[in-house]
């Protein structure tokens, strides 16, 4: 050997070990998010950003296969766990429950949208209602200007039973409904958004408790305790009240623990059930589908899932939430 090769052999190795760091470096921010995900370790500005855990879940198996192809094992074995176990936090939403909740019952039709300010095309919303036989429909974002223009465009001929509190800015919020309303009212939560709630009866069924959910928005660190408290203080299931429904502008994902805690009282996620639930709805303006989905339909586990869809919405940068539903019989 000369002096002149060992600098050549030296080289591979230092490549190696050079590649191997990297290797590290790209699986241990994924693995980290996992931990967060995991625990709910949600707190400053990993509300936000923990809101992108499924564009991270995709990235993780990038590592993982390149730890594969370069025969780098310890790594792809660390990169391999973080890898399935995001896709287990995550994959499921992709795939219908085996459980959707009963199919016999009444079928009960919601709507949910988000309005932004009440700019959304008021006949686009009523046209929805008509076109999927809605009977309640819950919006967030609700001004005066809004209400007129939903009258307008003739609401109050499909859903003429109506809750609303309607206000300038993005606090108002509305219930429609084809059916009577019953103790029906309009709380405002923390964060000063109204809620607008009621309950109703459809046609052959038991009473059903609605209301239009719009917990604040943790857009800024001085509204981040409000947004935990908001979702932590809406109703939770109850197997011995009325069967519940909560739908609206949650400001929140599945892969927030304070929405999973709130469903763990005893609702699921209507979307999540049918194999919708990555199916963004925020924010959708300029051509946008969305990116994240945090409008939700969240039902108590005695109401049955049947369809859901989302529709975009001009104007708005919430798409809107359908779900059709089964509500039990009346006994």
């Amino acid at each position: 050997m000369t002096i002149t090769d060992a600098p050549l052999e030296k080289r591979p190795a230092k490549r190696r070990i050079v590649l191997s760091v990297l290797l590290w470096l790209l699986v241990a921010p994924g693995a980290l998010w996992f931990l967060g995900r995991v625990f709910g370790l949600e707190r400053g500005l990993l509300i936000m950003l923990f809101a992108g855990t499924p564009f991270v879940a995709a990235w993780t198996w990038i590592p993982f296969l390149i730890a594969l192809i370069t025969k780098r094992w310890p790594i792809a074995a660390v990169a391999g766990v973080v890898a399935f176990g995001m896709a287990v936090c995550v994959l499921p939403r992709a795939l219908p429950d085996f459980d959707k909740g009963p199919s016999e019952g009444v079928e009960l039709r919601v709507l949910t949208a988000n309005l932004l300010f009440s700019g959304a095309d008021p006949a686009q919303i009523v046209q929805m209602v008509r076109d999927n036989d809605v009977a309640v429909l819950a919006v967030q974002e609700f001004t005066p200007r809004g209400e007129a223009a939903l009258k307008a465009a003739g609401i109050a001929e499909l859903l003429p039973y109506q809750q609303l509190a309607p206000e300038y800015g993005a606090s108002g919020s509305g219930l429609y409904s084809r059916y009577p309303m019953t103790d029906q009212g309009s709380r405002r939560n923390g964060g000063g958004f109204q809620q607008a709630y009621a309950t109703i009866q459809p046609t052959g069924a038991a009473p059903v408790y609605v209301e239009s959910v719009h917990p604040l928005a943790p857009a800024h660190p001085t509204m981040f305790a409000g947004w935990s408290t908001d979702i932590r203080e809406q109703l939770p299931a109850d197997p011995a009240a009325t069967p519940r429904i909560l739908l609206g502008d949650f400001n929140a994902t599945l892969d927030h623990k304070v929405l999973r805690e709130l469903i763990a009282t005893g609702y699921r996620d209507a979307a999540d059930a049918v194999g919708d639930g990555l199916v963004p709805s925020w924010p959708s303006r300029g051509g946008s589908n969305g990116l994240v989905t945090i409008d939700h339909v969240l039902v108590d586990e005695r109401i049955g899932v049947r369809e859901v869809d989302v529709h975009d919405v001009t104007d708005s940068d919430h798409r809107a939430v359908y779900a059709s539903l089964t509500v039990p019989a009346a006994s």
